[in-house]
């Protein structure tokens, strides 16, 4: 039987790179990101409140993601990616989510802006531990979901 640290270090590396997509050798964030499109849209078709896990991730993607660092001994390792999870679904978050073509440009939209990150993300991105690592995609998921909410809003863009 292992040691209580062992499944600790376990419990981590497995929430940290959401159980264990990060670990696909191309392009991890946007696998990570992905996953969160898909549980989403998966989560929000069962009824449950997208809110409470969308609340739930970000909190416990603070909780694990300084850890991570720790335990990887390397600063926002590229395989931790609670934290594009966590992004995506507050990019989505009070979206209408059934329109396959609001996920895409939702996907679309904060990948982009989680690559180029535009002010506060960098400097957030900067800072050290879980703010730094879970604080740039949280920005990024705000800037998304603003913009698509004003899109939705101020165009002729139907959704299905």
């Amino acid at each position: 039987m292992g040691k209580p640290q062992d499944y600790s270090k376990i419990l981590i590396k497995s929430i940290s790179t959401f159980f264990f997509i990060g670990y696909l050798p191309v392009a991890p964030g946007t696998f990570g990101s992905l996953a969160g499109v898909g549980l989403f849209y998966l989560l929000k078709e069962s009824g449950i409140n997208p809110l409470i896990v969308t609340s739930g991730l970000i909190i416990l993607g603070f909780l694990v993601t300084e850890k991570a660092e720790k335990l990887f001994a390397k600063k926002d390792p590229s395989f931790v990616v609670i934290d594009e999870v966590a992004g995506m679904f507050l990019s989505l978050l009070f979206l209408p989510v059934y329109d396959i073509k609001v996920l895409i440009i939702a996907f679309f939209y904060f990948r982009l802006i989680d690559t180029f990150k535009p002010f506060p993300a960098g400097r957030v991105e900067k800072m050290k531990g879980a703010l730094g690592l879970m604080g740039d995609d949280i920005v990024a998921a705000v800037y998304t979901n603003i913009i698509l909410q004003l899109v939705l809003r101020l165009t002729f863009f139907k959704t299905s």
